[in-house]
């Protein structure tokens, strides 16, 4: 029988939650500079643009964390080709909202480029090469004295 360590925790889904959670503290100051750059096409457009991006990292983190737990091969392809599907998605919402009216198309370029790296940017600052934190932080034995 092999034996085997405690379970790993569900490491993408935390890393999600994380992101999600600061996605939705700027999410407001992203929508205010953009009204007052561009209006009120350009606020709906950013909150869209910040749906969207949120939204593309869930469904990252979700499919990353069902392959991480079924076989390291399947993880390898479903980052790969998870990224090409989730730009797929993306590219989708831009077509079919890109004509509308209320759609300021500068605005949701950028918001979504600059979103979508600050986010994955600012989380890079929580995740080092030691890998202490927020995820995979160890619990901290009490000592006993």
């Amino acid at each position: 029988m092999i034996a085997t360590g405690p379970a790993a925790p569900p490491v993408e889904r935390e890393l999600v939650v994380d992101i999600a959670k600061r996605g939705l503290l700027v999410a407001p100051a992203i929508v205010a500079i953009a009204a007052v750059a561009r209006g009120g096409a350009g606020a709906a457009s950013a909150a869209v643009a910040v749906a969207v991006v949120i939204l593309n990292l869930m469904l990252s983190g979700a499919a990353l964390s069902w392959a991480a737990r079924t076989s390291l091969n399947l993880l390898m392809v479903t980052a790969l080709g998870g990224f090409l599907l989730r730009m797929g998605l993306v590219v989708a919402v831009i077509v079919l909202i890109r004509h509308e009216s209320w759609v300021d198309l500068p605005t949701l370029a950028v918001t979504l480029l600059l979103t979508q790296l600050g986010l994955l940017f600012w989380e890079t600052r929580y995740v080092s090469a030691s890998l202490a934190y927020p995820g995979l932080k160890p619990a901290i034995a009490e000592k006993e004295d």
